[in-house]
């Protein structure tokens, strides 16, 4: 059995641009990760400060821990993919981010996505045949990369050889942190 103290070591990559993530949807998936004993670790593409934003006006900055270019994917237990509509469309052209989010598909390691963030998970090509929801405006691009669209509070999609954990909205981010630890914790991770 997985004790506290070997969770504590565990590190969860989250992942966003330098300015553009949805405040919430990076602050609360945190602090339920630091609650259940894991290490969050903000992963960017530039180091310093990130920007968040509250939906379309900037809010707290918070720092970097390591950029993609020096982070190594085999480094982490999973990733945290947080939305907002900027983050996700700054990444997902972003030098490094692709073949960083396709490493945890890969490796069989889960991954967890929110919002608009499923954009970055298009670019990477690793929605095809798989089940999973997101901010209404993304669904047709979901569709159209061979995803299974449905509208649900959270996803937990086990086909492939990883776990996708999708949500659709800031209103979901209860479910979606309950949904993500209980995951995380009860596979090891």
């Amino acid at each position: 059995m997985t004790t506290h103290d070997d969770r504590i070591q565990r590190k969860i990559a989250f992942l966003v641009a330098p300015e553009g993530v949805e405040q919430v949807e990076l602050t609360e998936p945190w602090k339920a990760i630091e609650q259940a004993g894991l290490s969050p670790v903000l992963v960017s593409t530039e180091g310093g400060r990130v920007q968040a934003f509250r939906h379309l006006n900037p809010a707290d900055t918070f720092p970097v821990d390591i950029t993609v270019a020096e982070a190594d994917p085999a480094d982490f237990d999973a990733l945290v993919l947080p939305g907002g509509v900027a983050n996700p469309d700054e990444l997902r052209w972003q030098p490094g981010v692709v073949e960083f989010v396709r490493y945890f598909f890969d490796a069989g390691r889960p991954v967890a996505s929110i919002c608009h963030a499923p954009w970055t998970l298009i670019e990477a090509d690793v929605v095809r045949g798989r089940r999973i929801t997101s901010w209404p405006s993304l669904r047709t691009d979901l569709r159209n990369a061979g995803a299974e669209v449905v509208d649900e509070q959270v996803v937990i999609c086990r086909s492939g050889p990883n776990t996708l954990i999708s949500s659709r909205r800031p209103d979901d981010l209860p479910a979606f942190d309950s949904a993500l630890v209980e995951h995380l914790t009860s596979v090891g991770v």
